[in-house]
């Protein structure tokens, strides 16, 4: 399923190029090597678990509009970080769609609780026993 959302995504995304600081010397002020990866996250038709995952993961990426947008300037072309940017964003997308795993209930044995209340009873009574001193 989430493959299947990846590649929609891939259709829907629209890239512009943008200067780029970094790594490539003074190709950086000639060339536009960066991109600008934008999605319309409301055109992927997610269920809504997966939206409010995918809206968690992405932060601040996450326009209120619904555009999820991601810039990718680490490497010295516009293929590299092109293909970066939909990497990233075919991760985001997978990220979402997995269940979070249930937490397992911790057990604890007779044992064990005795245990732990008798710490509390002298943990509370050193607590207890501080406070005003009266010379009476």
């Amino acid at each position: 399923m989430s493959e299947a959302v990846v590649e929609r995504a891939n259709a829907l995304a629209t890239e512009s190029f943008i200067a780029s600081a970094g790594p490539g010397g003074q190709n950086v002020n000639k060339v536009a090597t960066a991109v600008q990866l934008r999605l319309d996250v409301y055109a992927l038709r997610l269920t809504p678990p997966v939206f409010a995952r995918l809206k968690q993961l992405a932060g601040s990426r996450m326009t209120g509009k619904g555009e999820l947008v991601l810039t990718a300037r680490t490497f010295r072309t516009q293929e590299a970080n092109r293909a970066d940017a939909r990497e990233r964003m075919a991760e985001l997308l997978r990220e979402a769609h997995k269940l979070p795993e249930k937490r397992a209930k911790s057990r604890l044995n007779r044992v064990g609780k005795t245990q732990r209340l008798k710490g509390k009873k002298i943990r509370g009574a050193v607590k207890a026993g501080r406070g005003k001193v009266s010379f009476d």
